[in-house]
Order: structure tokens, then C-alpha cells, then sequence
């Protein structure tokens, strides 16, 4: 007798659906996401990118959150080539875990950073820029720090730039001071360093494209400077620009439904 005919019809149902290994994102298994957070910020669970990391983990994705040297506690913690350093050191962390498409992320400072690794780096399956911030090339930015990376200029030109020193830092609306090396504060704050985001998204590789969300009470939005800042992208079928209720914090979760589109779509 076959014991499946004295089961009602929608237990045989579930008894299939259970016997089916599934994931989320099992149609893009092997895509890994490097999730940065922002100046100051942290990785930590209740953190803007911690909730992001749980629901790409939910989804299936190979997901890493670190806290970076900009992070509250190490803040700065090192230069901008350091940074890049260990942005090498993560994405290796992801292969080992067995990503074969690669995705560097990052809300605010860390979209920044995500953009320039994508920039000097090749093979990498995307990009996630998540309320991008920093923007060191931006006048009205120096202004309200007193264009201090022209002091840690001098003392780097001066064979200074390994002492410490207090800099200002403008960073949503507030303006406040940090301790740092002089060659590393200027590594993140000059204008025409390797953190300017213009000259970073221009030269990201042809072949990666670019997923950007921004909330529309946003700085950036505020001052009409998202959208152009997309466009100096290179062209690419899966650049995505997005925009959210909302202001720079909230973004990472009110936009997590496209951010986990737009991977799966990979």
C-alpha cells in the first residue's frame, strides 16, 4: 500500500516543499558582498549595515561586515592605501567562503571607499554605493573645516607626516575634530586625492557596473549632486540609480528589497 495515499493532499504538498533544499539565492549561488560602513560608524548587529548584512545572510549571500579603520572606535586608523589593503584582505575572506562573484559595498564613507577600490581593482561583479558620502573635493566641504588637509599638507611637505596632529572633519551636518596622522588625514581629505569621488567613479572598470541609492532628504539630493555623480560613471546594462524615502541613515534599510534585487540580478 502506498503510504502516501492516506495523507491529505496538502500534507504530501508540504512534505515536498520541505524536501526541496532551497535558498533565496540559490539561482545566483556564489555571490559575495563586502558591506563597509560609514565615517564613525559601526558593523555591529543593530547598526545600519549590521541589518543589512542579517538580511543579505537571510537571503543567501555570502556576506562580510567589518569595522573598518574609519570606524568610532579606530577612526583614523590609517591612510587611504591602507584601506585598500584591506578591502584585498576581505575579498579574499569571501573567496575562501567560497564567493565567485565579488560585490563591494558600502554606505556613506564606505561607498566611497567601495567605489575606489572598484576603480583600481578588476574582476569584480559589482558595485553597491549606499547613500554615498566624503566628498573632499567639494569647496563648501573644506570650508567648514577650515580647509585643514592644507596643514597636514605642509607638515607632510615639511617630513611631518607621520606626526599626529587634531583636523577638523565635516561629516553630515557636523563639524567636529579627530586626531590622525597628517599623511593619512590628507590621503582621505584632499581634493584631488584618492578619495575625490568624481575622479574614482569616472575611472571604475567598463565591465562593473554600478548600483546606487540614495534617500531623497539626502545631503547629496540636497545639493543636486547624486544624480550627476552617477552619471560620471561608465555605462553599463545593470547601472542602477535609485532613490528612497527618507535621509542618509535610513537608507541602507528602507532601500534593503533593491539592494537584494538588484544582486540576484547579477
Amino acid at each position: 500500500m502506498n503510504p502516501l495515499k492516506s495523507l491529505p493532499i496538502i500534507a504530501i504538498f508540504v512534505m515536498a516543499l520541505v524536501a526541496i533544499p532551497y535558498s533565496y539565492a540559490s539561482a545566483q549561488d556564489g555571490i559575495g558582498v563586502l558591506l563597509m560602513h560609514g565615517k564613525g560608524g559601526t558593523a555591529k548587529p543593530r547598526s545600519p549595515i549590521g541589518k543589512l548584512r542579517t538580511t543579505l545572510d537571510d537571503a543567501g549571500f555570502i556576506v562580510v561586515a567589518p569595522d573598518m579603520l574609519w570606524s568610532r572606535s579606530r577612526i583614523w586608523d590609517g591612510g587611504f592605501e591602507d584601506a585598500m589593503a584591506a578591502i584585498d584582505g576581505h575579498v579574499a575572506d569571501l573567496k575562501e567562503n567560497g564567493a565567485t562573484k565579488i560585490v563591494v559595498g558600502g554606505h556613506s564613507l564606505g561607498a566611497n571607499a567601495a567605489i575606489a577600490y572598484a576603480a583600481r581593482r578588476d574582476g569584480l561583479a559589482g558595485v553597491l554605493a549606499i547613500a554615498p558620502g566624503h566628498i573632499p573635493e567639494v569647496e563648501g566641504f573644506q570650508k567648514r573645516m577650515d580647509f585643514d588637509y592644507k596643514r597636514a599638507r605642509e607638515m607632510v611637505e615639511r617630513g611631518e607626516g607621520d606626526e599626529v596632529e587634531d583636523f577638523k572633519d565635516f561629516n553630515q551636518g557636523r563639524t567636529s575634530e579627530l586626531s590622525a596622522k597628517a599623511k593619512d588625514y590628507l590621503s582621505w581629505y584632499d581634493p584631488e586625492g584618492p578619495a575625490a569621488m568624481p575622479t574614482n567613479l569616472r575611472n571604475l572598470k567598463p565591465n562593473t557596473p554600478l548600483f546606487w541609492i540614495v534617500g531623497e532628504d539626502d545631503f547629496m539630493v540636497k545639493y543636486e549632486r547624486s544624480r550627476k555623480y552617477f552619471e560620471l560613471a561608465p555605462t553599463h546594462p545593470n547601472n542602477d540609480y535609485n532613490m528612497v524615502e527618507g535621509g542618509h541613515k535610513d537608507t541602507p534599510n528602507i532601500g534593503e528589497g533593491l539592494i537584494r534585487g538588484w544582486l540576484l540580478g547579477l
